[in-house]
């Protein structure tokens, strides 16, 4: 499942999705709350929750985000390792965000580009 979803996707890595993120591609952090308080999160990154992505940025639903209004938003999805971003992003293309991708290697192959981050403070989080 992990390969077709891939197939389908021409994945960024860090530096690519960094720049695309400068020229107004929208990065998508879907990883939890406990991940983003241990690891940290990249500066102008949407966090939304995976469970809610595909609501949130379909073009035609009652619950997407104002920047969700066309099916040609470059949307660049990322978690921690680069593995359910690509099938949360396969997600996307199938309902009809054809330029929808992820961060290959995830927030850590981000993180090991030296790419900027931020620390955050997320109160009553744990990682169990």
């Amino acid at each position: 499942m992990l390969a077709r979803a891939r197939a389908r996707l021409d994945r960024l890595p860090p530096q690519d999705a960094y720049a695309a993120q400068r020229d107004g591609a929208v990065l998508v952090d879907i990883r939890p709350a406990a991940q983003r308080a241990e690891h940290g999160e990249i500066p102008g990154a949407l966090v939304i929750e995976r469970n809610v992505l595909e609501w949130r940025f379909d073009p035609r639903s009652d619950a997407r985000l104002p920047i969700a209004d066309r099916f040609d938003l470059q949307v660049i999805v990322v978690c921690q390792e680069g593995y359910t971003s690509s099938l949360a992003a396969d997600a996307l293309q199938t309902i009809g965000l054809h330029r929808a991708t992820d961060l290959a290697g995830g927030y850590a192959a981000w993180q090991a580009a030296a790419l900027p981050t931020v620390r955050v403070d997320l109160p009553n989080v744990s990682s169990s």
